[in-house]
């Protein structure tokens, strides 16, 4: 057989780069990570990345630095991660639109999420509140759908971000009942809650722990909770499904999870993982997560990946459908 040294270096290389993977992930990190959330500070995203970078500081041993870049529905932040070093000191808390739904809204994205990005840990659920305004006179879902009908033009809803997911359950609302709403997309949930508190707009899809304070303080009104479960922390509204609102649009829930660049080292992927799950396994991890109305997911990449796979039909059906598109 014939000499083939460059085959061999090969072989060397990939036997190298097994061997020293347990030493790469026991190395790591040995610096700050930044945890990029590409939302405004003061929302439910950011709250979350803060409650877990304190825990994964703590065990990981070395600082766990917020870095909000909002803006354009969470594309900024997002595509500086995917076009970050993929060595595991910059990753991201994100929100399903920007980590799938952005892909079949937008025309020129400059990251593909499936490309770009590798999957860690889907950390928790995000079913939301439907809020108006006081001045609606509305009290139940399918009031509201009778209110909008009835006032063709007259009426804004807000999100948080062009094609999350407040944008498309307005949207699948309008269309489905004729409204013709108007849409305002803010930088972040905080600027949104308080121009809905201001009357700027009449209703929004919000995080409890936006909506629950300004629900008791009166200042909003509740119609109902996407998903499927009432949420523990508001447990006397009702799921908009229960009220009659079968659309699968309804039943949705958006999702808040942890990404790195692609090709960062599965190990380093793996102990990321395995830290954010030890993280949301304790007891106050869990409990103001509960009061945030957040549900949390047990997961792993793999998990991740399955679920991604599961869902990614249902949301691409309904960007389809709203005809939702960006440029």
């Amino acid at each position: 057989m014939r000499f083939d040294p460059t085959r061999r270096s090969l072989l060397a290389a990939a036997f190298a780069l097994a061997a020293g993977a347990p030493a790469l992930a026991q190395n790591y990190p040995s610096k700050p990570i930044k945890m990029v959330v590409p939302f405004a500070a003061g929302g439910g995203t950011d709250v979350l990345a803060r409650v877990l970078a304190e825990k994964l500081s703590a065990s990981m041993g070395q600082p766990v630095v917020i870095d909000n870049k909002p803006g354009a529905a969470g594309i900024i932040g997002t595509d500086a991660v995917a076009k970050a070093a993929p060595d595991g000191y910059t990753i991201t808390l994100s929100l399903s639109n920007a980590l799938l739904t952005n892909q079949f809204l937008y025309e020129k994205l400059p990251y593909n999420p499936e490309r770009d990005l590798t999957l860690v840990y889907q950390v928790a659920m995000g079913p939301l509140v439907l809020v108006t305004h006081p001045s609606v006179p509305a009290k139940t879902g399918p009031e509201l759908l009778k209110y909008v009908a009835a006032n063709k033009s007259k009426l804004a809803y807000g999100s948080y971000g062009l094609g999350a997911y407040p944008h498309l359950a307005g949207a699948h609302m309008s269309a489905t009942q004729n409204a013709d709403m108007n849409h305002a997309a803010y930088k972040g949930e905080a600027p949104m809650i308080q121009d809905l508190i201001g009357g700027q707009i009449q209703m929004a899809y919000a995080s409890a722990l936006q909506a629950k304070p300004q629900i008791e303080a009166g200042k909003l009104n509740a119609i109902g909770v996407t998903g499927e479960r009432r949420l523990s922390t508001l447990p006397n509204v009702p799921t908009l499904a229960e009220q009659g609102l079968k659309d699968d649009t309804y039943r949705l829930t958006g999702w808040l999870a942890v990404a790195v660049p692609a090709k960062t080292p599965v190990p380093i992927v793996k102990r990321l993982a395995d830290e954010i799950r030890k993280a949301t396994q304790q007891p106050d991890v869990q409990q103001k997560v509960a009061a945030m109305g957040f549900e949390l997911k047990d997961s792993s990449p793999e998990a991740f990946a399955a679920a991604y796979k599961k869902e990614r039909p249902a949301w691409e059906r309904l960007i389809k459908e709203t005809g939702v598109k960006l440029d």
